[in-house]
């Protein structure tokens, strides 16, 4: 009788002393998936941006031509405003989008 007891109460102490001791090593690992996620999430941040500094570009080259080759119609000069207006506007969000995902990102790790 007192060595089953000595056995469990050996057996119980064991296994708390393992797993105190272990434990980081064994929980404190981030999982495959969330790492190749964040990886993925982060190459395709960089890709957005590059895309849409490149569609922004494109576009307010194009109100500007448009401006430039209006002769003196209001229209053409009124929706060449609007599309570098609306261009830049829209660059600025997708910017401030970048920053508010790396943002979470830092907080996040």
């Amino acid at each position: 009788m007192k060595r089953k007891k000595f056995l469990f109460l050996y057996t119980s102490v064991m296994t708390i002393v393992f797993f105190c001791l272990f434990s980081n090593v064994a929980f404190a690992a981030d999982p495959k998936l969330v790492t190749t996620l964040t990886g993925a999430f982060t190459k395709i941040e960089g890709y957005i941006v590059k895309i849409a500094t490149s569609f922004a570009a494109v576009a307010v080259a194009t109100g500007l031509l448009m401006r430039k080759f209006s002769l003196g119609d209001e229209k053409k000069i009124y929706r060449a405003n609007n599309l570098i207006k609306g261009s830049i506007t829209s660059y600025v969000l997708i910017l401030c989008i970048d920053l508010v995902l790396s943002l979470i990102n830092t907080v996040l790790a």
